[in-house]
């Protein structure tokens, strides 16, 4: 099968390098479609993992410098998984919701947060970047394979799927501190595009908190506001543990 450069409209999407590959064939073997390796590939505990978890899988590994030619062609990946791409839907419970997320390494950040807080469930708003995008999944680092991600056209398409949803939006608006909320279950941790936010009305339908900082910078990026939500959202949980 010949190997292309990635687009959305793809059927497939690809994992680059040996420990998100091995992360690919160890949680979704079912998806992998084959594992390419280049002829500069070593005999390493790590690569040798991946190729035994291929055998036991019974999933093809190909010897193809071409496709890294192709799909990573600064040369410092020599292990790439391709794995059908499929459509996912939201179980019910607490949720993420990205609101027209721009950058593929700000959602890949976020994936992989979300999976470390127990929160395995992403809504994502149109417009908004791809998940499937190689450089979505390697910011992930293997968290992707770790949660359910499904794309809404709107906001209010969301609301009325999961009506029971607390929804906290995330607004430098806000006068209520996060440090004030106290969780109610379940919930919908809302946050806006990168360089724009959430619109003014997104205080009409949730709840806005905004997360205090010193005068020394105007806000904060959106992987480290959603990170610091998650752990304050989630923080009983874990002190119980």
């Amino acid at each position: 099968m010949k190997v292309q450069r990635y687009k959305h409209d793809s059927l497939v999407s690809y994992t680059l390098g040996a420990t998100l590959t091995f992360e690919l064939v160890k949680c979704r073997p079912e998806l992998v479609t084959r594992v390419l390796v280049s002829s500069l590939t070593d005999s390493s505990e790590g690569n040798r993992a991946i190729l035994e978890r291929c055998r036991q899988e019974n999933i093809p590994v190909e010897q193809n410098d071409k496709a890294f030619n192709i799909l990573s062609p600064k040369g410092n990946c020599f292990v790439i998984g391709e794995f059908r791409k499929e459509a996912q839907q939201l179980a019910e419970g607490s949720h993420i919701v990205l609101v027209n997320p721009s950058d593929a390494g700000n959602l890949g950040t976020i994936i992989r947060t979300a999976a470390g807080f127990d929160l395995h469930d992403i809504a994502i708003i149109r417009p908004a970047v791809d998940i499937y995008d190689p450089k979505a999944v390697r910011a992930t680092m293997g968290a992707v394979f770790h949660i359910r991600a499904e794309y809404f056209d709107t906001i209010e398409e969301y609301c009325r799927r999961f009506p029971d949803n607390s929804r906290y939006a995330f607004m430098l608006t806000s006068s209520r501190p996060l440090t004030e909320i106290v969780p109610q279950k379940p919930y919908s941790l809302v946050f806006g595009n990168e360089a724009t936010g959430l619109p003014e009305h997104y205080a009409g339908f949730c709840q806005s908190v905004v997360i205090r900082h010193s005068q020394a910078i105007d806000s904060l990026n959106l992987p480290i506001a959603a990170g610091i939500a998650m752990f304050e959202f989630t923080k009983s949980e874990w002190a119980a543990n």
